[in-house]
């Protein structure tokens, strides 16, 4: 495998045209990250989770020479897995399996996720959350995923679902009194 220690994400994207090898190591770079993601704003994904991270590396490739360098190509490449999310749902207009959570707050419940000691305790927790989400409206699953499972900012989000960081800060806050309801009815 080619040697990519020292390049960023941006000049091997920039690079890739001319040296295809270095495409392998934005696929290692991204993978896991982003099969992780597909799966948290999917959940109900299955056996298709592989054939659309193909789909998107795919994608990837093909429009390298359009990326724009002055961007961050994290936010370019969650941009082209959040299309491709999408699309898949609407082809298979999957309904997605059901999640639960524990908490009043989102933020602190997710913190308790990551502080869970107890394996089962934390399988629990995370099967809850996953059902939760499940049931969300997709703008809404969405702005939670990437906020607090993935960690990224509002100018992240802001680039990858194209639209203002004020709607997002909107949707995110709707998604929390969503999120919170929906676990409330199954735990009532």
């Amino acid at each position: 495998m080619t040697d990519c220690d020292g390049i960023t994400d941006e000049e091997l994207i920039v690079r890739v045209a001319d040296e295809r090898a270095l495409f392998a190591c934005l696929i290692e770079r991204y993978e896991a990250k982003l099969r992780r993601y597909i799966k948290r704003v999917m959940p109900g994904i299955g056996d298709d989770l592989d054939d659309v991270l193909q789909d998107i590396f795919v994608k990837v490739y093909v429009n390298s020479r359009g990326f724009d360098p002055s961007l961050r190509f994290s936010s370019w490449v969650y941009r082209i897995a959040h299309n491709e999310a999408v699309s898949w749902l609407r082809k298979k207009k999957a309904r997605l399996e059901l999640v639960e959570l524990g908490d009043d707050d989102f933020q602190t419940f997710v913190e308790s996720v990551e502080d869970a000691s107890d394996e089962t305790n934390v399988r629990l927790v995370k099967d809850a959350v996953e059902r939760v989400l499940g049931e969300m409206q997709e703008k809404y699953r969405t702005v939670l995923v990437l906020k607090y499972l993935e960690g990224l900012q509002y100018e992240e989000m802001s680039d990858i679902l194209k639209m203002p960081a004020g709607t997002i800060a909107t949707h995110l806050h709707r998604a929390k009194k969503e999120f919170m309801n929906i676990y409330r009815t199954h735990h009532e």
